[in-house]
């Protein structure tokens, strides 16, 4: 029962992993005319927030990043473990070039990630 427990996560794991390689492809070839920069204030662009609005909803999705960074501590080394072997086997699998590129599409993945997220400082 445990064994088709981890197999089933691994095998979740696996595709959430696949599919954010090919999400972040797709997105790089197909959306290649997105303003950067940062998605809240693209957000409140977008919807034509006032001054005061996006003062409420900044507390409120400072709040939300808070209590999601609570829930994820907890189970985060799990998450991590998970993602090493997932990388593991799938490079297992990818010749050297493969492994190389698909490397960097990680690293490019992560430095995007890193600019985009805000530094919220939780109590």
């Amino acid at each position: 029962m445990q064994r088709t427990k981890q197999q089933a996560l691994m095998f979740l794991l696996g595709a959430v992993l696949v599919g954010g390689v090919l999400g972040f492809s797709a997105e790089r070839v197909l959306d290649r005319d997105r303003r950067p920069g940062d998605p809240r204030r693209t957000m409140y662009e977008d919807l034509s927030l006032t001054a005061a609005q996006q003062q409420q909803m900044d507390s409120l999705l400072d709040a939300i990043n808070c209590q999601r960074k609570a829930v994820l501590k907890t189970v985060q080394p799990q998450l991590d473990s998970l993602r090493a072997h997932a990388r593991r086997e799938m490079d297992a699998v990818l010749t050297a070039e493969q492994r190389a590129l698909i490397e960097q599409r990680r690293k490019d993945d992560e430095a995007r990630h890193a600019r985009g997220r805000r530094r919220t400082v939780c109590p």
